[in-house]
């Protein structure tokens, strides 16, 4: 949908999903999950228990299935010689503790990813081996600084291991949710990481869709590529934006989270609002299984405006941010998504008070729990354990 299709108004097809949230069961709600496929919805480590340890390494995914997470998520980079590791950014500097060592201090460098103009240390001028000589640190200051440099970086290999072990432990599936992270970027530079991604499903054995595995991008060319290739799992088309209109609850666009790397580049002039529509949502059904849109795209906030046309700083701590806005009615694209067979895993959510509504009273499980009630068939949070105690609390809801 275009951004203008994510103002107040409920679609009649929102509507209709809001009235079966409201039909009753044994417990006072309703007894229909509105999921895609019936199930309650999966909670998704966003890089493992980011909340609370330094982000994507195995001490944050170990916290994670402790806490009880269904999946865990990696989003998947390359170094110079060739091998997958688990970091969000090429850039090292927003991740890792490499600007504390100084023997890697002439690597410091000015480029542009994905069209962006970055200064920092990155992942393809570093081997392995020199990559685990590095700590990972937390990459929010709001959250744990103990822990800074005291974990490495893991490899995808060492991930798969890891939720293979952790499964065999603890008595249930723990999936694994691997994104191919700033693909034409690597591929760019030499280092295509498609063809290795699959060749390590298929020495995992989980090549088909109902492995534990769900593999993403935001490149509609990298899962294109991959399913060419014969990767059988289950795809999904993730789906960025990078602000909301605070005066009208629109979501807004900038590089790099205007468009797919890939669509730049091929002088595709569209942004990602465009994978909303229905058209959108068709062609998307035509690669993938499923679509990781940003939560803004199914409730998107509002602010209060002020006479000189500026959000007010409601709470009046000197910022403007989620806190002093409220949300908005919902868009339909839950229910547009799995009317084209295509099932929703929003993202992220998070419980740090400036990140959410006013409307939620400080409390995130309030948030999940409107999501939930949407049909949401997962979501990707921070915080494991606030996810898992709304879904109970929805569940029971719903009698279920």
């Amino acid at each position: 949908m275009r951004t203008s299709s994510l103002q107040i108004a409920l679609t009649a097809t929102a509507a209709l999903a809001l009235a079966a949230c409201s039909s009753t069961g044994p417990s006072g709600g309703t007894s229909k999950l509105l999921t895609l496929d019936g199930n309650p919805p999966l909670v998704i480590a966003h890089r493992g228990a980011s909340g609370y340890l330094p982000e994507e390494t195995l001490e944050a995914y170990a916290r994670a299935i402790e806490l009880g997470a269904d999946v865990i998520e990696m989003d998947l980079i390359s170094t110079k010689d060739g091998v997958l590791i688990a970091r969000h950014d090429p850039n090292l500097a927003i991740s890792t503790d490499v600007a504390r060592h100084p023997r890697f201090a002439s690597r410091k460098k000015t480029i542009k990813v994905d069209g962006e103009t970055q200064t920092g240390w990155f992942s393809n001028d570093f081997t392995l081996a020199e990559i685990k000589t590095l700590g990972a640190i937390s990459t929010d200051a709001e959250r744990p600084q103990q822990f800074n440099g005291k974990y490495k970086v893991p490899t995808f290999q060492e991930i798969i291991d890891f939720a293979k072990a952790k499964s065999k432990e603890t008595g249930r599936t723990i999936a694994i949710y691997p994104e191919t992270k700033n693909p034409t970027y690597f591929r760019e530079l030499g280092l295509p990481m498609e063809d290795k991604v699959i060749a390590a499903i298929n020495a995992a054995g989980w090549n088909s869709k109902t492995a534990p595995i769900y593999v993403q991008s935001f490149e509609p060319g990298s899962l294109k590529y991959m399913k060419s290739k014969g990767l059988n799992t289950r795809l999904i088309q993730l789906i960025d934006g990078d602000s909301v209109d605070l005066k009208t609850g629109a979501v807004t666009f900038a590089v790099p989270s205007d468009r797919p790397y890939d669509w730049t580049k091929a002088g595709d002039k569209r942004n990602f609002d465009a994978m909303v529509t229905p058209a959108g949502l068709a062609e998307i059904k035509t690669y993938a299984d499923g679509i990781g849109p940003w939560k803004r795209y199914i409730v998107s906030i509002k602010g209060t405006i002020g006479a000189d046309g500026k959000p007010v700083d409601v709470n009046k701590d000197g910022k403007i941010n989620d806190a002093d806005a409220t949300s908005m009615a919902p868009t339909s694209l839950i229910a547009d998504a799995h009317k084209a067979g295509l099932f929703v895993h929003p993202f992220t959510f998070r419980n740090e008070s400036r990140r959410l509504a006013s409307d939620y009273n400080k409390d995130g499980k309030n948030e999940y729990g409107v999501y939930y009630k949407l049909g949401v068939d997962g979501v990707f949070t921070d915080f494991t354990d606030t996810a898992l105690a709304a879904r109970a609390e929805y569940l029971k809801s719903i009698g279920r």
